[in-house]
């Protein structure tokens, strides 16, 4: 891979609770090249949308990150003053949300919303601005641009609304792009237009792209590799295509056997049994132990280190499975 976009090495978030110190984000580790998608994978509660805050330094009390480094082509941002990191955000590196209204103001017109980020970052004419919000939204294959300028959010329906945060996110080219599962609450045939847009619009720009997910299906037609989070780790990493295919950490197994597309018509699905542990009371060794049907006395003493396994893969597991074609 080429000089990444993205390096991050061992970041550490955690939040103070009445019930004791929870480590939501536990030494995460991974890179985003030019042009890559990287797709973040896992269940409710693994720690992808606070890799995804914490990226972006959104981290506030009670929550705090502990360690680690986030380089932004090799600027470390745990180190800028916060009024240098309101500049790059929206600049260089941006955030599509899943709800579009965590980013649309109600009461304010597309068109002031969108000219107003335009020139916090750009010495444009507000006409300028103008021009580039509409050419925005046109990317994105919003008709009749200069209109839609003129409506509020709530005259929009989910997917427009959704395609105007992707233009606000693109409209000033940075150079990453982390959306947390921007599709989710929309029907397949917008969220398939969508993605296409978001593959095309990445590939002409070369803007990385993180992708977090909770949807395999969508990680496989979108993403060139794939990291699987569990109680705040990741376990697993690897190239889309292989990784799919041939899982090697048991918990990737179970996430993929759990997709109906997945397996034959007919056969019953085979959900990964028990529940997620809290993260305030971890299990002393692997924190998938209890609920994985190959854990040994070892697995629930120690906790695994990450293992290259060669072909872009590592993991996280002292029983990996076998992952010969």
């Amino acid at each position: 891979m080429s000089t990444p976009v993205l390096s991050v090495r061992g970041l550490t978030t955690t939040f103070d609770t009445r019930a004791g110190t929870v480590t939501a984000v536990d030494g995460v580790s991974f890179d985003v090249g030019p042009g890559e998608v990287l797709g973040v994978v896992g269940e409710s509660g693994s720690g992808k949308t606070i890799t995804g805050f914490s990226v972006l330094g959104l981290i506030d009390p009670p929550g705090k990150i502990a360690a680690g480094e986030v380089l932004l082509n090799g600027r470390d941002l745990r180190t800028l003053p916060e009024a240098e990191m309101h500049r790059l955000r929206g600049d260089r590196i941006a955030m599509i949300f899943q709800d579009p209204m965590m980013t649309l103001n109600p009461v304010l017109r597309i068109d002031t919303q969108m000219i107003e980020t335009i020139r916090a970052h750009r010495d444009v004419s507000r006409a300028r601005a103008r021009e580039m919000a509409a050419e925005a939204l046109a990317l994105v294959g919003i008709p009749s641009p200069v209109e839609r300028l003129r409506t509020y959010p709530h005259e929009m329906s989910g997917g427009m609304r959704q395609r105007v945060v992707i233009a606000i996110a693109l409209m000033l080219e940075p150079d990453l792009i982390i959306a947390d599962e921007p599709t989710t609450a929309l029907d397949v045939t917008i969220q398939s237009q969508i993605l296409s847009e978001m593959q095309r619009l990445l590939a002409q720009r070369n803007t990385a792209l993180i992708w977090i997910t909770h949807d395999l299906t969508v990680v496989a037609g979108l993403a060139d590799r794939v990291a699987v989070m569990y109680a705040g780790r990741i376990v697993e990493t690897g190239p889309v295509d292989d990784l799919l295919d041939r899982p090697a950490h048991p918990y990737t197994q179970g996430l993929i056997a759990s997709i109906p597309s997945a397996v034959p018509r007919g056969t019953r699905l085979v959900p990964i049994r028990g529940m997620t542990p809290s993260l305030v009371n971890l299990p002393p060794g692997c924190a998938f132990a209890p609920r994985c049907p190959h854990a040994s006395n070892t697995c629930r003493a120690a906790r695994p280190d990450e293992q290259a396994r060669g072909h872009g893969r590592a993991l996280r597991c002292f029983h990996p499975l076998e992952t010969t074609p």
